[in-house]
């Protein structure tokens, strides 16, 4: 199990650097609306709806919605930034909502645990992760924005992982997803704090202004893009668990689905895009 999952997790890396590194900005959008779309199909059955017809009209209906805020925003023809920053806002508001359900369940389910309710927040923790990753790429230097996305979310993982096994006996979130622990959370942050005020430091002097922000911004920045990843693997452990399954598919040998690698990138996307904007990054 172990050497399949390693297997897979470099055949994912390479593919995500060689579609970065070769993909236009339009394409890549589409190839990640690909995957999106993949994992609306997953969360269909986290839903609960059974059928085909169903499972495949969730997913129309999200393809929809994300043709629709590529219009909103004209991402294709010159991104406009004021209406990218609505949704994003909004979408960070929608995982403030999130963590009051996360650390009020089991009780919460009782407001969001129906079908519908169920397949609402699929769309709204797809459809603007999916927009602002879109974004990212459409900045300056958009390739490595989307990197240091994803470096984040891994730095706090590792993090959290070691920190965890080592010291973790308070539990963040045991109704939720029992593994998790406080020790790992503060591990999973420190250690991307680290991170970001190594590269800091470094770039200062190696090419000053590559980043063009302070460090304290900087750090604000990566901290609630740490807090949101949590909350979107949180998210997402909450409502298998409320549908009692172990993975949200089979896609990926040794990593469950689709929904299972990106629910942290769901929530950090957004909260990402939102904080540069905030701090006059762009």
């Amino acid at each position: 199990m172990l050497k399949q999952r390693i297997i897979t997790a470099v055949v994912i890396v390479l593919a995500l650097l060689a579609a970065l590194a070769y993909l236009s900005m339009p394409v890549l959008s589409l190839v990640f609306g690909l995957i999106v779309l993949l994992a609306a199909w997953e969360w269909s059955d986290l839903s609960g709806l059974s059928s085909k017809v169903s499972r495949i009209s969730y997913v129309l209906v999200c393809a929809a919605l994300m043709a629709a805020a590529a219009w909103k925003t004209n991402l294709f023809a010159g991104v406009d930034q004021s209406e990218v920053k609505e949704i994003v806002i909004a979408a960070s508001l929608w995982w403030a909502i999130a963590l009051l359900w996360v650390k009020s369940y089991p009780l919460s389910a009782g407001l969001w645990g129906s079908l519908w309710m169920r397949g609402l927040i699929g769309m709204l923790v797809l459809v603007p992760a999916w927009l602002a990753l879109c974004y990212l790429r459409s900045l300056e230097g958009g390739v490595w924005l989307i990197l240091s996305v994803i470096a984040l979310v891994a730095s706090a993982d590792i993090g959290a992982y070691f920190v965890g096994r080592a010291f973790g006996k308070a539990k963040l979130a045991p109704e939720v997803s029992p593994g998790k622990s406080w020790a790992g959370f503060w591990g999973g942050l420190a250690s991307t704090v680290l991170l970001a005020t190594i590269l800091w430091v470094l770039l200062a002097k190696v090419s000053p202004g590559a980043i063009p922000t302070g460090l304290l911004p900087l750090l604000c920045l990566v901290t609630v893009t740490v807090l949101a990843s949590v909350l979107g693997d949180l998210l997402e452990s909450m409502v298998k668990r409320h549908r009692g399954i172990k993975d949200s598919g089979q896609l990926l040998p040794g990593h469950g689905g689709i929904m299972d690698r990106i629910d942290s990138i769901t929530a950090a996307a957004p909260v990402f895009a939102l904080g540069l904007m905030a701090t006059g990054w762009v």
